[in-house]
C-alpha cells in the first residue's frame, strides 16, 4: 500500500483582517493607575513615560507582561505610580507599566475620546 497524502492544514496561520474590539481596560482611578505614553528607552526594562498627571517617569514592565509584550516608542500604556517613594527635587519619580494598548484599542479610545488631550502625541513635552 502507498503512503497517504497528507492535507494541508486550514485555517492555523495569521488572523486576516481587522481584530474586532469587544473589552478595552481602562485605568483604575481608585488604585491610583494611570495613561501614559513612552517617551524614550533605557533599557533593562526601564523607559521614561509621560503621565497623565503631566510628570515624566521611570516605567518598570511589570514581571507579568515582561516577555510576552514588546514596548516601543509613543506607545500608550497604564501606569501605576510609586507610592511609597519619597520625592527628591532633580530625580525623575518611578512607576510600574501593567498594560500597553494595541492600535485597534488606541483606535477605539481616540473614536471615544477617551484619551486625555495631554497624551496626544503632539503635545507631549521632552
Amino acid at each position: 500500500m502507498g503512503k497517504k497524502k497528507r492535507q494541508p492544514k486550514r485555517g492555523r496561520g495569521r488572523p486576516t483582517g481587522v481584530p474586532v474590539v469587544t473589552r478595552v481596560k481602562f485605568p483604575n482611578k481608585r488604585m491610583g493607575e494611570m495613561f501614559g505614553r513612552v517617551v524614550d528607552i533605557y533599557g533593562n526594562d526601564r523607559m521614561q513615560v509621560f503621565c497623565e498627571d503631566g510628570k515624566h517617569r521611570i516605567g518598570r514592565i511589570r514581571g507579568k507582561i515582561k516577555k510576552r509584550v514588546w514596548i516601543r516608542r509613543g506607545d500608550l500604556v497604564i501606569i501605576n505610580p510609586w507610592s511609597f517613594e519619597t520625592n527628591v527635587k532633580d530625580k525623575l519619580g518611578k512607576c510600574e507599566i501593567s498594560w500597553r494598548y494595541m492600535r485597534h484599542e488606541i483606535s477605539w479610545l481616540e473614536r471615544n475620546k477617551r484619551i486625555p488631550e495631554i497624551l496626544k502625541l503632539d503635545n507631549i513635552p521632552l
